[in-house]
């Protein structure tokens, strides 16, 4: 399948073989499994996968593509959802759903936003997403990697940092490398939390002025004395906080 890379779609399709046995082997595909790609582009994965799977669903945007893999594919064989990611409602694929793809640079983050939603639907996720993106998902408190992307994500997600893929697995060959991550979701009792827009607010907030305080990023919710009855010292940054804290802090105020 021949395709001219669009930068408007963020497109780098992936070419190494040797990655994409790397990448089937760790989302590991039984025939019965409802696997969702989101951004399919030449096949590289869904040629694979649908040599296990009984049915495969994607979700694509450029239309060329879409017109390319309908001719490809036959229908009882593979559903398109010929649509934007950030925009398509994953509810309705049903339950126990295992969805994966390289996604877009350029919309990764609202991407995984946007999944988050659909957790509790999720049975996991496996993305290839670039380097950078991957480590600050996984980063742990007190390190640089460490930031708003790590606490909102890993609230909801386990997350595995699973292996390094070079650019020169791609073509065009992008200027950054790329990384496998796999994210299952938590049980929803494991880390249940009142008012989960409270959560997020001071979140955005601690992590606005990454340099300044928690006494100075989040004065608008917490007095002195609230510091003290959480046993926050207001002197920390927002990096030197466990997601549980941050939890603390919105059950605290909800």
């Amino acid at each position: 399948m021949h395709h001219n890379p669009r930068k408007r779609f963020g497109q780098n399709f992936l070419v190494d073989q040797q990655i994409i046995t790397q990448i089937i082997n760790e989302i590991y595909p039984k025939k019965g499994d409802r696997i969702i790609e989101i951004g399919p582009g030449l096949g590289a994965l869904t040629r694979p996968l649908l040599q296990v799977l009984d049915h495969l669903d994607v979700v694509e945007i450029d239309r060329d593509i879409v017109a390319k893999l309908e001719k490809e594919f036959p229908q009882e064989k593979l559903t398109i959802h010929a649509t934007d990611a950030l925009k398509f409602d994953f509810s309705v694929l049903g339950e126990k759903l295992r969805i994966i793809g390289n996604l877009p640079y350029n919309i990764s983050t609202p991407l995984l936003f946007h999944l988050s939603r659909f957790s509790e639907q999720i049975l996991d996720m496996h993305f290839m997403l670039q380097k950078e993106v991957v480590e600050r998902m996984v980063g742990m408190p007190s390190t640089s990697d460490y930031g708003r992307l790590s606490v909102m994500l890993q609230y909801r997600f386990d997350m595995e940092y699973v292996f390094s893929v070079p650019a020169e697995s791609f073509r065009p060959i992008p200027k950054v490398e790329s990384a496998i991550v796999r994210m299952i979701p938590r049980s929803k009792s494991s880390r249940a939390i009142k008012d989960e827009a409270l959560f997020a607010k001071i979140v955005l907030a601690a992590f606005s002025q990454r340099r300044k305080t928690l006494r100075n990023t989040l004065h608008h919710f917490l007095k002195a004395e609230d510091f003290s009855v959480l046993g926050i010292d207001p002197g920390l940054r927002a990096e030197n906080l466990s997601v549980e804290k941050f939890i603390a802090i919105a059950d605290f105020l909800a």
